[in-house]
């Protein structure tokens, strides 16, 4: 999978246009999102690409400012949803990089403010193309209509009262983000067999930090955050749609057009690849072949 995404940063890179690229990657919490750009990181080189990896949640508000946004939420959480991340920064900070500077991004420290997490600086460095990865990437609002239409279809998704309450000021949070999106030249989309893998994945990321004695989260706190990853934006009516149209081919052909399919609004959506239990690469199932009985059970 590093090599297709490669692959494609080298072709975007010699656009006519030659605009510095960014590349989005959307995954759950736990698919090994952080491990796949630190690979793309070091065999960029070798490709010839100077490439810098970051994430959305590196760019989450200062501590005042989320506690604000998110007070009241079902979840008890001071970071993860929809507006919980100062998306005009990464803006600002990308368009700048385009015009010559060199790339500043921000950086957040969860252990901070005692492990409600707040900025810790920024990083600067030269870089070709950027890949930026987080779980909401590349996600639409619906509006109050579909959210609505999406929620009676799908009620199999467990959800409390106040979640389901929630869920409108979710959707219109992604307003926010949609400026990101579309200066982003694509998407490419880690995806699990099964959503309840997500929180398993997360937990069991947990255990091996904590026995590698660095800094964890009690149980009941991590999963207040799983859960809100996979409760403010409800999977089936937010990841799904985003890879809608993927007959069964999980990396994008290098043969596909340059410009992937459009599944994300203005933002081409590249490549798909669905991950099992151990994370390993497999044959992407339609969406409508996903259980939803057994990821709803698992994850509420």
């Amino acid at each position: 999978m590093v090599q297709p995404l490669l692959a494609h940063l080298a072709d975007l890179q010699i656009r006519p246009d030659q605009r510095r690229p960014v590349l989005l990657l959307n995954g759950p919490v736990g698919a090994g999102k952080s491990t796949l750009v630190k690979q793309l990181a070091s065999l960029a080189p070798a490709q010839g690409l100077s490439l810098a990896v970051g994430s959305i949640d590196d760019a989450y508000l200062p501590l005042p400012e989320r506690l604000n946004r998110l007070e009241g939420n079902p979840f008890g959480v001071t970071r993860v949803p929809p507006g919980s991340h100062d998306v005009d920064l990464l803006v600002d900070r990308i368009e700048a990089w385009r015009g010559g500077s060199s790339l500043r991004l921000p950086r957040f420290d969860k252990t901070l403010a005692a492990g409600q997490g707040d900025r810790c600086g920024d990083t600067e460095e030269a870089a070709d193309a950027l890949v930026l990865e987080g779980w909401l990437m590349g996600c639409r609002p619906l509006g109050q209509h579909a959210l609505a239409m999406g929620l009676a279809r799908r009620q199999d998704w467990d959800l409390s009262e106040a979640e389901r309450n929630w869920l409108p000021r979710w959707d219109r949070e992604l307003e926010r983000y949609q400026p990101l999106w579309r200066i982003a030249d694509g998407l490419w989309v880690l995806r699990p067999r099964h959503w309840s893998l997500a929180r398993r994945w997360r937990f069991q990321a947990e255990a091996r930090q904590r026995r590698a004695g660095g800094a964890w989260l009690a149980p009941e706190e991590l999963e207040r955050l799983v859960r809100s990853s996979l409760h403010s934006l409800p999977p089936p009516l937010y990841q799904d749609p985003l890879v809608e149209g993927f007959d069964g081919g999980i990396e994008a052909n290098r043969d596909r057009s340059p410009s992937g399919i459009d599944l994300a609004g203005d933002l081409p959506v590249l490549g798909v690849t669905q991950l099992d239990g151990r994370r390993r690469w497999e044959l992407l199932d339609h969406p409508a072949q996903l259980s939803l009985s057994s990821s709803s059970s698992a994850i509420g």
